[in-house]
């Protein structure tokens, strides 16, 4: 690989990472349920793209490429420290702001959903935020958490089932069809 494309793959990602820290942070924070360590995450996954910029595929998506970064290092934490017992769940009194009485029922909601989601296994947890709060196909989600694409739609089976449950139990929260 000549220096030219080793410059054009540093800008792509360069001018790909600042649109994404919010999305990033987002990730991070669903897989970690603490804002500082999302942070930090975010921190870790920039730099490694920036160092690693040469095995960026140019005109592929950054977005996708900073993913598979985050989630390896989120994954490569955990191993190292061997300790997650007691965190990664974030209040959904944080995550969610009433801003006034007309949202206040879809914030109610939201934020028993939010808590139910909290509730759901890491794996699930990871392919609902991907599939259905990123809006990535189940391949590029499969890819992302190096599973088979088998494993991402049984993950959104099961969350879905559980997630449904909540409808089953009469909660007063959820609106009646």
């Amino acid at each position: 690989m000549n220096h030219s494309d080793i410059s054009v793959r540093r800008k792509e990602v360069q001018e790909g990472l600042p649109p994404l820290l919010k999305r990033l942070w987002r990730y991070g924070l669903v897989l970690s349920g603490n804002a500082d360590v999302a942070h930090d995450l975010v921190q870790a996954t920039c730099l490694r793209a920036l160092e690693k910029c040469e095995q960026f595929q140019p005109g592929t998506q950054v977005s996708r490429w900073t993913y598979t970064i985050l989630s390896s290092i989120w994954k490569n934490e955990l191993r190292s420290r061997r300790v997650r017992m007691g965190e990664g769940v974030v209040d959904a009194e944080i995550a969610l702001v009433t801003d006034g009485v007309r949202e206040m029922d879809t914030n109610l909601l939201a934020r028993q959903v939010l808590k139910e989601v909290e509730r759901l296994p890491e794996g699930q947890r990871e392919a609902v935020f991907l599939v259905y709060g990123e809006g990535m196909s189940y391949r590029e989600a499969a890819e992302i958490l190096d599973v088979p694409q088998g494993t991402i739609m049984s993950r959104l089976a099961a969350a879905r089932q559980k997630l449904g449950d909540l409808k089953d139990h009469g909660d007063h929260l959820l609106p009646a069809e």
